[in-house]
């Protein structure tokens, strides 16, 4: 009898201590697998507000044989460019001119353009820029700004300054800078100023940066026209 109940109560530890450890494998799975989903549902939550916006339709016109206007190019715009060490920051080129008046049957030279400046002589370019949230780390923030100036747009004046925001720039130039999409922060050497989708701001060669503090994309229309003191 005892060895019957001490074998018929070992029997039932065992069974009790196996049924125990299936229930802890399946709760620590069932957690494991909570865990993955709510971390992806929260980094897809978190990323999804600066995710790349459309790319830029760009149409062009022009007069065929008889003097009749038409629609001669309607595509996606080609002439990007992008910061390896900026995710999320993209130029689009569109046109420019390169005399003034500008000949209006000039051919499309967009592709061969680089840099911040328009072509001199009373040139001018039109670009659409991308802004992705700015890190909210300072050296980080640093890094890829310096990216920029260091390389796509080296021909601006960077202002280096210690306690400057790291994007002060300055170009010999007049701009018109519309904000389509997001908002963003024209940060001057004094103050700054917000702006939302709708705002215009007229740039007459000054001292300047833009900062997005918020977590969504800010898509700006920049024309530049080449300038003079």
């Amino acid at each position: 009898m005892r060895v019957n109940a001490g074998g018929g109560g070992c029997r039932g530890w065992l069974t009790a201590s196996i049924n125990l450890s299936q229930g802890n494998i399946a709760f620590l799975l069932i957690r494991t697998a909570a865990s993955r989903f709510f971390t992806h549902f929260f980094i897809m939550t978190a990323t999804s507000n600066t995710t790349t916006l459309p790319p830029i339709r760009r149409l062009v016109t022009a007069d065929d044989a008889q003097g009749r206007s038409r629609i001669v190019e309607d595509a996606p715009a080609t002439a990007t460019r992008t910061v390896k060490g900026r995710p999320g920051y993209r130029v689009v080129n569109l046109w420019r001119t390169e005399a003034a008046p500008a000949p209006i049957d000039a051919p499309d030279s967009i592709a061969q353009h680089q840099g911040i400046l328009p072509p001199k002589n009373g040139g001018s370019i039109v670009r659409i820029i991308d802004y992705p949230p700015e890190s909210t780390n300072p050296a980080e923030r640093q890094r890829q700004i310096a990216a920029t100036f260091n390389g796509m747009f080296n021909d601006a004046a960077h202002d280096k300054r210690d306690g400057a925001h790291p994007g002060m720039h300055r170009t010999e130039t007049v701009d018109y800078a519309i904000l389509l999409e997001g908002e963003i922060w024209a940060v001057m050497d004094e103050g700054e100023t917000l702006m939302r989708a709708g705002d215009v701001l007229v740039q007459r060669g000054t001292n300047h940066a833009w900062a997005n503090r918020s977590d969504k994309t800010a898509r700006i229309c920049f024309v530049l026209l080449d300038g003079t003191r």
